[in-house]
């Protein structure tokens, strides 16, 4: 990462230690969950790697992972099937396109079946998602803007170094909590950014 080569170079969003971090909320938020679904997009690439890492991680936690493949918006109805099946206690989202534009689809489903939602994605929890940690993408924004101005002045990609993220945001949504009946311990919110409430 601190020297990326050719004409590479920018800010990384820490995927894998994320999603690890998301997977640890909803036991913090609600203990009582063992079994978490986790939507993901096998033809990402990343996502199998990360999915494999989450996996290793979930027994530590008391957790079962239950992966539901996504590859396009049609899988959903499939991977909504199978959670609910298996009695799934939350449902983890990972930051991927193929489930982002379909959103409100997912948070219909988890509002149906009283799942909290825990995601990396901010626009989930205006959605009705119950928590969400991620990179802060304003700063991001602000951060690759500067990336522009020196390659602009003429600084070559490729002694740039791609940036990890920095500022990391917590967003926990109380009218969420309330909604599926859950008291989230003030340990949790005393670490949020921000509460919708």
């Amino acid at each position: 990462m601190a020297r990326p080569g050719g004409n590479l170079t920018g800010l990384a969003i820490l995927t894998d230690e994320l999603e690890l971090k998301n997977l640890e909320l909803p036991k913090e938020a609600a203990p009582a969950v063992t079994r978490v679904a986790v939507l993901w997009n096998p033809d990402n690439p990343v996502w199998t790697r990360t999915l494999k890492r989450l996996q290793e991680a979930a027994p530590a936690l008391g957790m079962k992972l239950q992966p539901l493949a996504v590859r396009d918006p049609a899988d959903l109805g499939v991977a909504f099937g199978a959670a609910t099946r298996e009695k799934a206690g939350a449902l983890l989202v990972v930051n991927d396109a193929t489930l982002t534009i379909k959103r409100q689809r997912i948070m219909d489903f988890a509002a149906r079946h009283r799942l909290p939602v825990i995601c990396g994605v901010h626009s989930f929890i205006e959605a009705g998602g119950l928590i969400v940690y991620a990179a802060n993408f304003p700063d991001l924004l602000r951060r690759a803007a500067g990336y522009v101005n020196k390659i602009l002045k003429g600084a070559k990609p490729d002694d740039l170094p791609v940036e990890q993220p920095t500022k990391f945001e917590l967003v926990i949504n109380l009218k969420t909590a309330k909604a599926l009946g859950l008291t989230i311990p003030p340990s949790l919110l005393a670490r949020a950014d921000q509460i919708i409430e």
